[in-house]
């Protein structure tokens, strides 16, 4: 049982890990909004609905919102990600992790509470440093059977409407690990259709509010500690979904290879849908084994077309996942990181 740090409010109970490497296949590629939801931040802003698309602006014209986020979507280069104590709101353990890793993170990642508001300083501090902000929204304090029912529709609604007043690209995971049992989202306490219907709602509420400039990351932990909980009665479809957040950790026993950890996941996955994956949490515990994992962990995403990057807990809690455990494993990922697959500027993807 791994307690890993989340908001203020919660911390992160079990992270069982697990599973195995298989099958790469294509990329989908355009984000989950529809026309409908451009149509309605258009019309919004008082303009003429599909009187251009975003990208055919002129020289001479401004970039206007909504921000578009599809060439964040599947770029060339691999995210270097990073969740880390007090980050983003302190940069000072982002700027530690650039310095040991050797190269800046290009995406961060924090948890937000449910009826937490929409973080917009966080948001832009994150994408003032150089990267993209990717949000673990967690309903503690709501049902799933709540939140498709459209109870909570006031304060989703307000959170779209910030989204979409900020104009700055963001990755949202809801209710993540929905696969596993160890949340209140989670096997034990909801089924596979509240899930699906509230996060169908969710994003039927933004769509309506026109907020377009989320990234929607899909997030089962590996399947491995719950080999009979199959996912795609989990999916909420390629309309709804544009990142497949697999998260997976690499610890002391288990699975220990790419192959072994993500496979079995990420087959499973693509027998029903073809979008791509990035690693949406990981990191290796401490040991004699962890340059070893980190060293996998680079080569088995630079090797897979169809993963976007991966997002590294660098926490010391119940166990060290940081890289900077010992100099070995410091030294690893720096060799790692700076390899050219690694890292690009979000602002031109």
């Amino acid at each position: 049982m791994i307690h890993h740090p989340r908001t203020a409010r919660a911390l992160r109970p079990v992270r069982m890990l697990a599973a195995a490497l298989l099958a790469s296949a294509l990329l989908a590629g355009c984000t989950t909004f529809s026309d409908k939801g451009r149509d309605n931040y258009e019309r919004a802003q008082g303009e003429q609905p599909g009187a251009a698309s975003p990208g055919e602006a002129s020289e001479s014209a401004k970039p206007e919102p909504p921000y578009d986020v599809r060439p964040l979507l599947q770029p060339a280069k691999k995210y270097l990600g990073l969740a880390a104590d007090g980050a983003p709101a302190k940069m000072s353990s982002v700027q530690d992790f650039a310095k040991r890793g050797g190269k800046k993170p290009n995406l961060i990642e924090f948890y937000s509470a449910w009826g937490d508001q929409y973080e917009t300083q966080l948001v832009q501090k994150t994408w003032d440093y150089g990267a993209l902000a990717f949000i673990a929204w967690e309903p503690f304090d709501a049902t799933l059977k709540d939140i498709a029912s459209g109870k909570e529709d006031d304060y989703i609604r307000s959170y779209a409407k910030s989204v979409k007043a900020l104009n700055l690209p963001v990755a949202i995971s809801f209710a993540h690990e929905m696969n596993g049992f160890w949340y209140p989202w989670g096997t034990k306490k909801a089924t596979a259709a509240q899930f699906t219907a509230a996060y169908k709602h969710i994003h039927d509420l933004f769509d309506d509010e026109g907020a377009t400039q989320v990234i929607w990351v899909w997030s089962p932990n590996v399947v491995n500690p719950m080999p009979k909980v199959k996912l795609k009665p989990y999916w909420p479809g390629d309309d709804y979904v544009d990142w497949v957040g697999v998260i997976g950790y690499y610890a002391a026993t288990g699975p220990s290879t790419y192959k072994t950890l993500y496979g079995p996941t990420m087959s499973q996955t693509r027998s029903f849908t073809k979008k791509p994956f990035i690693i949406a949490e990981t990191a290796a515990q401490a040991g004699e084994r962890k340059p070893a994992d980190i060293k996998d962990l680079f080569e088995g995403t630079a090797e897979r077309a169809d993963v976007v990057g991966l997002v590294w807990f660098n926490f010391d809690k119940e166990t060290d996942w940081r890289i900077n455990s010992g100099p070995l494993s410091e030294k690893a990922f720096r060799e790692q990181a700076a390899g050219a697959r690694y890292g690009f500027d979000v602002t031109k993807p």
